[in-house]
């Protein structure tokens, strides 16, 4: 769908407007899938210092835990802002942070948080167009499960010296800062990622816990979800699997939080727009409405 941008106003109650506070009318699945889009790039990146990071932690904890005003005081001094959307097609609002100037800053990640309801699942977006249609994939599922929060990541996994800015495998990213906010209140998540099919993968979907080395029910639901389509799942708690994210620091955090975390690899034809596609997003959309109608 094209960006179908109505406006920007204050709305009844809103003095602030400028850097935060703000409200716009979008289409949201556009506005995020053309965010991630600028990953195209493979521009010099630089992470967020401590102290920024630190910031934008406290923010997100904020404005998770409903205190708005002070969130966006924090995330201000961090080179961040909160703006209010609302989907131009649902009606459905959505809170987005976001850097407020272009730059390096604004390669660094955003965060969409539900704001019609308690925020009770996550999906993670740590490498979009390197792992192609990962971002199309999480924009639906937040879209269409009530409840959740999106994370995604603005540069290309190859940007920058070294892995600088592969927050699968960094700490010192905002990405990971956003996602921390949320493990430490035990909030429930799926990374998505992408790989090629090859003769040593054999399958449309690796599923596994990340760093935690015992498998869940939520997990296991899932794999039974993707079998019962048809799809080849390989589970990394009983197959011998490769991408089994057991180097992922996310899914470290999450084992420290002792928060659920699932690590989904996803072969080329289930990210697209094809039936194996949208077989795919139903089966992640059960476990996540699962999770929302499960109070915290």
């Amino acid at each position: 769908m094209g960006l179908a941008l109505v406006g920007c106003q204050a709305e009844p109650g809103d003095e602030k407007g400028g850097k935060s506070g703000s409200r716009e009318l979008v289409d949201v699945n556009d506005r995020i899938v053309r965010y991630a889009g600028q990953a195209e790039s493979r521009d010099e990146y630089e992470p967020p210092s401590d102290k920024q990071r630190e910031r934008i932690a406290r923010g997100v904890g904020h404005l998770l835990d409903g205190d708005r005003e002070k969130a966006e005081q924090v995330l201000d001094d961090a080179g961040f802002r909160v703006t209010r959307l609302t989907d131009a097609v649902s009606g459905k609002r959505y809170d987005e942070v976001s850097a407020s100037k272009s730059g390096n800053g604004a390669r660094w990640g955003r965060l969409y948080l539900n704001a019609d309801a308690e925020v009770r699942w996550s999906v993670q977006v740590p490498h979009p167009v390197a792992d192609r249609d990962t971002e199309s994939l999480g924009a639906h599922l937040m879209e269409n499960t009530p409840g959740g929060a999106l994370v995604v990541a603005g540069a290309h996994r190859d940007a920058g010296k070294g892995n600088a800015a592969d927050v699968a495998h960094r700490t010192d990213s905002a990405f990971h800062a956003m996602v921390t906010e949320l493990q430490k209140r035990r909030i429930p998540g799926i990374q998505l990622h992408g790989f090629a099919e090859s003769s040593k993968r054999p399958y449309e979907a690796i599923l596994s816990t990340g760093a935690v080395p015992t498998v869940t029910q939520d997990v296991t639901d899932l794999a039974g979800l993707l079998a019962g389509k048809g799809l080849r799942v390989c589970r990394g708690w009983s197959d011998r699997c490769e991408l089994e994210g057991t180097t992922n620091v996310q899914g470290k955090s999450a084992k420290r939080y002792e928060a659920t975390f699932l690590h989904v690899e996803l072969a080329p034809k289930v990210r697209g727009d094809g039936k194996s596609a949208k077989e795919t997003a139903a089966a992640l959309s059960t476990v996540l409405a699962a999770w929302s109608a499960t109070p915290r």
